[in-house]
């Protein structure tokens, strides 16, 4: 039996991504690198939320006025969470439709490349790190 561990269609590694020279930034393995990335983390929170609703389903009253509070509590943050989670699913729904139109992994205001360590931290990022840090300082400055 034969291993091919570097198959041209095989989707790259993490110290490969890292590794890649600058010429092939966003080439077309990257970009379906990112794209089971991004459809990875997808159907997990896809996964979680139906999780959610089974387990919201599942709700029992209790006669104790401190559990059920307890318990209203618990779902409160739970559903928290997956409206957290909710907009987090409309960025990577944005991203992957930049893989598909040529635009992922470029800066939305400089059209500079946004770096693959930053796009490995964050698959959903629309600016260069100087770009994001410039709009934090101006909201900084402006108190929001």
């Amino acid at each position: 039996m034969i291993l091919i561990t570097n198959a041209p269609d095989a989707l790259p590694t993490l110290a490969e991504m890292l590794a890649a020279p600058s010429g092939d930034y966003m080439s077309a393995r990257q970009l379906a690198f990112f794209r089971a990335r991004l459809c990875q983390e997808r159907d997990a929170l896809l996964a979680a939320a139906s999780d959610t609703t089974r387990h919201l389903q599942e709700f029992v009253t209790t006669p104790d006025p401190a559990d059920r509070a307890s318990l209203e509590e618990d779902h409160t943050l739970e559903l928290r969470v997956r409206d957290r989670e909710r907009k987090l699913l409309h960025k990577i729904d944005e991203a992957l439709a930049r893989i598909e139109n040529g635009r992922y992994g470029w800066c939305a205001e400089t059209g500079e490349p946004i770096g693959i360590e930053r796009l490995l931290a964050r698959p959903t990022a629309t600016c260069s790190v100087e770009v994001q840090e410039h709009h934090e300082a101006l909201r900084k400055r402006r108190g929001g």
